[in-house]
């Protein structure tokens, strides 16, 4: 693509918007109520914080390895947009 800073933009916005079809699908998920809803939100609670230390931990090593600096910020998206895309399809399944 012509300018990186527009990819890295439009791959946020697209992982935005499936961001938010996981926030609605864990919404049902969580109105259900019972072992399920219990499951979901200490899921939840973890992904949300594995997510954040390998965000920062592939940020750190691409920065410390010396590359530019949108190589580093493409990179620790996809780390989010997978858990992103994961959860997407196991929520989508029942």
């Amino acid at each position: 693509m012509f300018n990186p800073w527009l990819e890295l933009s439009l791959k946020a916005v697209h992982m935005g918007m499936e961001a938010q079809s996981v926030i609605a699908l864990r919404l049902l998920r969580l109105a259900t109520g019972g072992a399920r809803m219990e499951a979901e939100a200490s899921r939840m609670v973890t992904d949300k914080v594995a997510a954040a230390a390998e965000g920062q931990a592939v940020a750190a090593v691409s920065a410390l390895s010396g590359r530019s600096p949108h190589v580093v910020e493409s990179r620790a998206p996809r780390v989010g947009k997978k858990l992103v895309h994961t959860n997407k399809r196991r929520l989508s399944r029942h």
